[in-house]
């Protein structure tokens, strides 16, 4: 009997350590694989560990021309982003596409920030025009981005008077009928405590090194079509984005009164909000595509988007060539 209990007991025991063994192969096995995946250098969860300016644009025909000039690319993938790594004018960038709306350009700014060594941030491309003193063609660069439709809907509490709730004390902003703005609440890795921000300012360096451009030779026709007058860059001013596109007259006019705008767009104040919460410098390269309602005819992004994103990458490109 007690022999046939040690029996037992050795049985067991050999069985143990086959069992041990085989599942250390399988970890290394996992390890193995694990590292087999992973990008060589690169930091776990990053894709790739150069220091790199982010370059966005929110559809392709704006990323085409950067694209063209990109020098040894290398393409990954996220989420089922396409991202491109190389250099542009001798700087090492990453491109990829927000996509349009706030809420692509929110999370795909995050998941670029998140997977590669982002030290800036840089987007270019098209937006309406709202500054009526601006042009198609024109390529401003704002020194300050805001969310303008992110607003109350107030009450009506009388015929054609809008009134939000008492309680409500940060829609201080002039309205639009009862449409209300209002900041958004935001925190940063510096600044962890909940802030209330309308306003996402370019990062200061960012906007001297613009300001220094010069002589960027801007298009002014597309498709046999020429604008009547020649497009210009224009520094400063501010920018606005909402989760709309914009082509009515009066709400052009009241975004220019209310917010000092030259542009209005869909994505660029949520780019900014994210380099803010991740404490990233940004700037933002926008071409006026058409006049956002202001023009006398239909809508001109159709006929003149190719120029107005041609000249927003050149700028852009004059800008990197400038960075130091």
């Amino acid at each position: 009997m007690m022999r046939t209990a040690m029996r037992i007991q050795r049985v067991f025991r050999h069985a143990s350590m086959r069992a041990a063994a085989s599942l250390c192969a399988c970890a290394l096995a996992i390890s193995l694989a694990g590292c087999a995946g992973m990008q060589t250098g690169a930091s776990p969860g990053r894709l790739d560990d150069t220091p790199r300016t982010a370059v966005i644009s929110a559809f392709k025909p704006e990323l085409a021309l950067l694209l063209e000039r990109m020098q040894g690319p290398k393409k990954y993938s996220a989420n089922g982003v396409e991202f491109t790594t190389g250099t542009l004018e001798g700087k090492p960038v990453v491109l990829f596409l927000s996509g349009i709306s706030m809420v692509n350009a929110t999370m795909n700014t995050q998941l670029a920030i998140d997977r590669f060594r982002v030290e800036r941030v840089v987007f270019s491309g098209i937006a309406g025009g709202v500054n009526p003193q601006l042009h198609i063609g024109d390529v401003t660069v704002p020194v300050q981005w805001g969310q303008y439709l992110e607003v109350l809907m107030a009450r009506e509490t009388s015929p054609g008077r809008f009134t939000p709730p008492p309680w409500m004390k940060d829609a201080t902003l002039p309205s639009f009928g009862m449409v209300h703005p209002r900041p958004v609440e935001v925190r940063s890795t510096s600044h962890p405590e909940i802030r209330k921000k309308f306003w996402f300012e370019v990062d200061p360096k960012m906007f001297a090194t613009a300001q220094s451009i010069r002589n960027v030779e801007l298009d002014n026709c597309s498709v046999g079509k020429c604008l009547s007058t020649r497009p210009r860059l224009v520094i400063g001013g501010n920018g606005v984005s909402g989760q709309a596109f914009m082509d009515n007259r009066s709400f052009r006019e009241y975004t220019f009164k209310t917010f000092g705008a030259n542009v209005l767009d869909m994505e660029t104040a949520a780019v900014g909000m994210v380099a803010y919460a991740n404490d990233v410098p940004y700037i933002a390269f926008r071409s006026l595509s058409d006049l956002a309602g202001g023009g006398q005819e239909e809508n001109e992004m159709g006929t003149f988007m190719g120029v107005a994103a041609g000249n927003s990458a050149k700028v852009l490109l004059a800008f990197l060539a400038a960075w130091k």
